[in-house]
């Protein structure tokens, strides 16, 4: 949840400095661009931190070396919110980071379906990830896809 609030909170941030003159952030889309990597970097610091063996509980059993893939989608994440921040490689980020989390998607079920937990507390069930993860899709993709108006 706190990549959500992340983003959600940076969002208002990003907008509210460019209404107040920062005209660089006057821009919802160069907002939005922001507030995704605020986002991907906040849930690629779980990778490594104290919440890494629920993230590698939750990749299904079927999917070998759990624990590299854990690692290796924390350096996508974090390498695809950089990548997101330049005008010349957004598109290709947003396109990528999609694929991404749409292949991260069957652990956020596996996790929902064996009721596991991250930092001690249960997964949001299998509905509210869903809601969340097409809002994280949504948002990549009109920050990637959609033309900045500056």
């Amino acid at each position: 949840m706190a990549p959500f609030i992340g983003m959600v909170f940076s969002f208002l941030v990003f907008r509210t400095l460019g209404l107040a003159g920062w005209e660089y952030m006057n821009d919802t889309v160069i907002s939005l661009r922001f507030a995704a990597a605020v986002m991907l970097l906040i849930a690629a610091s779980a990778h490594w931190g104290r919440m890494r063996p629920d993230l590698i509980a939750m990749v299904p059993p079927w999917i070998p070396k759990a624990g590299m893939i854990v690692s290796l989608t924390g350096i996508f994440e974090i390498t695809g919110a950089f990548l997101l921040l330049f005008p010349s490689t957004t598109t290709i980020a947003a396109t990528l980071l999609t694929l991404l989390l749409i292949a991260m998607f069957p652990a956020n079920m596996h996790a929902a379906r064996h009721k596991l937990k991250l930092a001690g507390r249960p997964v949001p069930p299998l509905g509210i990830r869903t809601v969340i993860q097409i809002v994280f899709i949504a948002a990549i993709l009109i920050a990637g896809w959609l033309p900045s108006q500056g």
